[in-house]
């Protein structure tokens, strides 16, 4: 289970990290040191049966019977890449806690970074290519977080979306691309995929797929044409560049490459796709370091440069080539992350950046200066530092490469001109910033940053130069390790002396020095006026990113004038003629032959039912234009009609739940049309001119016609498909399986709660989401002034309406609502036990958590009809933000008791006993889960209702309207009198107030939602 625990650890530190205040700055990086420490032991652990050669495997089943696991691997490689991972985040934790300022919200940093460290494990340790790609798109997520840290700096916003949208982009491209590898290898396993090397390099779909993962690979590691997000990305914190910008992220698609290097290199597709990408960025990037002026964009520049030397290696179909890159990619992540922890320290204690105004730091940062030295040096490939060896290589491959003259003549002169500008720009970074005359404008005075800050810095620079002088008795295990997990029995002799002795690569390295010494003197005061990269800055990626997002913005504009209006009758006309004629299509070409069952005989007392249910139907769609009650009334009577007709087939549990749904949603929608304006009619005046009235006429018409159409050809759809004999289905799977593997006899309720609890638990979640949405969005929701009017009906009842009480504590409403304030006083507690009993019998007889929520939903709307809002909430104790989190809480715990018994996810866990008084008892996780479905199903209902409810207790925008008039007097309550008091209101009576626009207790002290203050509002 290791392997599991170095995936769990990180994003298990990540939920911890994220629940601490943000002032917890010591211990959220104790938190993080500690998961990243224990990922190093346990990766550590593991070494002694991967040097041997042994290809760790673990995996945990989840849907065991559709054949989905999670499953991890490791082999030399990726305990190299884990190593790299663990290491590194464990010292940039570190280097991250002192640099880190004081108001930063540093447990929320650290929350992103551990779930980026899992999710760059997951990507590690994949042993299915499925799995790997999304822990792949979760690294773009959680670095988009990362680079957004600071999201009060637009810069940082804008890196983080271009980033996003690159790499996410280039996900779904390989997303694409490992679908058809998996469907050409016969699975998506990586050793089988691995194992089908020569299958997938002579398949027709070689070059697509090549393109795709291509695609991947290149976008994620800031390839050619794709390099641009990469400078935009350090806008994030130094410790977030380090980490993703030198070590990790950018080295995922690299780490890609090699992982399937055995599959897809070896061909001239790959190496000019490959080879091509990357030798662009190794000029390119090169090219632009050495005139940039920020420090950090000198080394993300140098970065595409190297990751550019690194694919390059790979494009040259050559083991030993890959053995370079493997080197490189220790040897980059070790000089590149000192490097930046250096300009990091640099900002940190002069408060710039800025290559023009800094000068002369070797005086006051003495140890910084030495360790950048180093780090440069190792960069610029100076002999005796890691990156002179991995040059080496590289230049070797260079050189020895067959072909065409222009590739035996041309890399090994752009290899040179790498150099070149790699000492260029290396020298510069150094002896423009620490050596010098002192800076005197800076924003802070220089010192030395605290000594932790540096023991990281120093770390790895030691290990430039321990590898550089041994890397044999160092790293040459673990470097011969890695290779052979990736090329196997082909692996070929490499040696990593330090001296081989004068040759044509040694040659080309001096010729690199001298030239970019040289290079560094000519441009010296050229660089120091410059602010952009000549030649090329009218090919800037950011531009090209920017236009593409213009036009994409400007097409789907163009599309929406074409295909939307701000009319919903439009819009349904469209979408209703759609499906209309996507049915029309298959029957046109032989139309719908009759079914072999003979139809039953018609019951008088059923076709009665129907025609009920039918003539309200009509009834309602005529009057919905006119009177919206008598429709939603008449609606209400079709629904009843659907209700009576599932009890005529014995389907209680249907019919049960639609009656009290139909009793919810007509409260709800009275509530809803309430708030509309109402219909002017002066449309339907004569002196409306004649061409108006006729166009609205023959508008009706035609949608007329089209309902009738609809109508017939879905009631003859229905009808075609019922006289039909119904092929083998799950239904008797079902039935026979409910009692025995379920233990409840009530096959609805036993497929919601057991067989099919994982879609009842993604549609409870819909719903609590639904309920939150309706709620942000009718509390920023104002009336209309036309919709404020009291109803006719209410003006006539004055008298009753003024007797209701200004003060919400009272124990009844006064006059005509005392009674039936009594009445549903005394109905909450024994709808409570009814919706309890349904509760407890759902699993065998009709009922269940979801019916159970509808009837204490109803039983609550009755106390908002009956009390008013006020006097309703002045009385609530728990509010509805908490129901719906006690009932995603006990459906997702329901589930995960499961995992005690090492068994998947919802798998019902049931007790069956004896206990003292009490007696025989049978216990289940299936009640814990319906449980939680009766308590979201109350919490959303009552949710959305008080979101309705406080329309009427709100006052209009200053700009709408600046004073509501009611033909009544309603005595003013304490709210409106300058107290802190609900005004008190029933639902159908519209008065201003100045109570709370959110859902607010009436007590002090009680919690309220979370929300954003709307805009001020006028007291009457």
């Amino acid at each position: 289970m290791s392997l599991i625990w170095i995936i769990v650890l990180p994003f298990t530190g990540s939920l911890c990290a994220a629940f601490l205040p943000s002032h917890a700055r010591n211990v959220a990086a104790w938190l993080a040191g500690t998961v990243a420490g224990a990922c190093v032991i346990l990766t550590v652990r593991l070494y002694p049966p991967i040097a041997e050669g042994e290809v760790i495997r673990e995996s945990v089943h989840w849907i065991p019977q559709l054949g989905l696991h999670f499953t991890f691997r490791l082999d030399g490689f990726a305990w190299l890449f884990a190593m790299l991972v663990t290491v590194m985040g464990a010292l940039v934790v570190l280097y991250a806690r002192y640099y880190m300022a004081a108001q930063d919200p540093v447990p929320r940093f650290f929350s992103f970074f551990l779930a980026f460290m899992g999710a760059m494990l997951g990507v590690v340790l994949s042993g299915n290519l499925i799995q790997l790609v999304v822990f792949w798109e979760l690294t773009s997520l959680t670095s988009f977080m990362l680079i957004a840290y600071w999201y009060h700096r637009p810069d940082a916003r804008y890196g983080a979306r271009m980033a996003l949208t690159v790499t996410a982009a280039g996900g779904l491209c390989l997303l694409a691309g490992v679908l058809m590898l998996g469907w050409v290898a016969g699975s998506y396993d990586l050793d089988r995929v691995l194992a089908s090397g020569d299958l997938i390099r002579t398949h027709s779909w070689y070059v697509p797929m090549l393109i795709l993962i291509g695609l991947g690979a290149l976008t994620k590691s800031a390839q050619f044409p794709f390099h641009f997000w990469l400078p935009h990305a350090m806008a994030a914190p130094t410790p977030v560049s380090v980490y993703l910008h030198s070590a990790t992220m950018v080295k995922a698609g690299v780490f890609l490459l090699v992982r399937l290097w055995p599959v897809l290199a070896g061909t001239e597709e790959w190496f000019w796709m490959i080879g091509t990408a990357g030798l662009l960025s190794l000029v390119l990037g090169a090219y632009a370091a050495v005139f940039q002026r920020d420090m950090k964009g000198v080394l993300a520049y140098s970065t595409i440069s190297h990751l550019g030397l690194i694919t390059l290696l790979l494009g040259l179909n050559s083991p030993l080539a890959l053995i370079g890159a493997i080197f490189h990619i220790m040897n980059h992540a070790t000089f590149k992350a000192s490097l930046f922890m250096a300009a990091g320290m640099v900002d940190h204690e002069t408060g710039t950046r800025d290559l023009s105004r800094l000068s002369g730091l070797r005086r006051a940062m003495p140890i910084t200066a030495t360790l950048a030295v180093v780090g440069a040096a190792s960069m610029a490939g100076v002999p005796l530092f890691n990156g002179f060896l991995s040059k080496e290589m590289f230049f070797a491959e260079t050189v020895f490469v067959s072909g065409h003259p222009i590739t035996r003549i041309g890399l090994p002169t752009m290899a040179v001109v790498w150099g070149i500008l790699s000492v260029a720009y290396s020298l510069r970074f150094i002896l423009q910033v620490f050596f010098g005359p002192p800076a005197e404008d800076l924003p802070k005075k220089p010192h030395e940053p605290p000594r932790w800050m540096l023991f990281p810095s120093a770390l790895l620079v030691t290990a430039c130069l321990v590898v550089g002088m041994f890397p044999a008795r160092t790293v040459g295990s673990y470097l011969n390790m890695a290779s052979r997990s990736v090329l196997g029995e082909n692996t070929p002799f490499h040696s990593l002396a330090v001296w081989h002795g004068f040759n044509l690569p040694l040659m080309m390295s001096l010729a690199a020095m001298v030239g970019g010494i040289l290079l560094y003197r000519a441009l010296g005061e050229y660089q120091q006026g410059t602010t952009v990269v000549p030649v090329i800055e009218r090919f800037d990626g950011k531009r090209i990113f920017e236009f593409m997002l213009e036009k994409l913005d400007r097409l789907a504009m163009r599309l929406l004038r074409w295909l939307s209006t701000e009319h919903l009758q439009v819009q349904m006309l469209l979408l209703i003629i759609a499906v209309f004629a996507s049915a029309l299509i298959p029957l046109s070409r032989g139309g719908l032959p009759e079914g072999d069952k003979t139809p039953l005989p018609v019951e008088p007392a059923f076709a009665m039912l129907w025609l009920i249910g039918a003539v309200c139907t009509i009834a309602a769609a005529a009057q919905a234009k006119y009177h919206r009650l008598a429709a939603l009334t008449l609606s209400g009577v079709a629904g009843l009609a659907t209700c009576m007709t599932f009890v005529w087939f014995s389907a209680p549990d249907l019919a049960l739940t639609q009656l009290i749904v139909e009793v919810v949603t007509l409260v709800l929608l009275l509530l809803g049309l309430r708030w509309l304006p109402p219909r002017d009619k002066s449309l339907d005046h004569e002196t409306v001119p004649l061409p108006v009235r006729m166009r609205a006429e023959g508008r009706r018409s035609r949608d007329l016609v089209i309902a009738i159409c609809a109508g017939i050809g879905i009631t003859g759809l229905s009808y075609a498909i019922l006289t039909r004999s119904a092929g083998e289905g799950i239904s008797p799977f079902f039935i026979e399986n409910s009692l025995p593997l379920a233990g409840g006899s009530n096959v609805i309720n036993v497929i919601l709660v057991d067989f099919r609890g994982f879609d009842t638990m993604g549609e409870i979640t819909v719903l609590g989401i639904v309920a939150l949405t309706v709620f942000a969005l009718l509390r920023r929701f104002r009336p209309a002034a036309e919709a404020m009017t009291v109803p006719v009906k209410q003006q006539e009842q004055g008298a009753q309406i003024r007797a209701l009480p200004s003060d919400p504590h009272a124990l009844l409403p006064a006059g005509s609502m005392m009674v039936p304030a009594v009445f549903v006083q005394l109905l909450l507690p024994v709808s409570g036990m009814v919706a309890i009993y349904f509760l407890l019998r759902g699993h065998n007889e009709p009922g269940g958590g979801f019916v159970a929520g509808l009837i204490v939903t109803t039983a609550v709307i009755l106390q908002y009809l009956v009390g008013g809002t006020a006097w309703a909430e002045s009385r609530t104790r728990i509010f509805p933000q908490y129901w719906l989190a006690a009932g995603l809480l006990c459906a997702a715990g329901a589930g995960m008791s499961a995992w005690l018994a090492a068994r998947p996810f919802l798998s019902a866990m049931a007790w069956h006993g004896t206990l003292p008084i009490i007696g025989e008892m049978h216990l289940s996780t299936v009640l814990l889960f319906d449980l939680g479905v009766f308590f979201l199903v109350i919490g959303a209902a009552v949710l959305i209702l008080v979101a309705l409810a406080h329309q009427s207790r709100r006052a209009h925008r200053k700009q709408e309207v600046t004073e509501v008039e009611t033909p009544m007097e309603v005595p003013a309550s304490p709210a409106e009198q300058g107290g802190s008091g609900h005004a008190s209101a029933s639902l159908s009576v519209p008065v201003a107030s100045t109570a709370p626009t959110d859902y607010a207790p009436v007590e002090a002290g009680r919690q309220k939602l979370p929300h954003v203050s709307p805009p001020k509002e006028k007291e009457d």
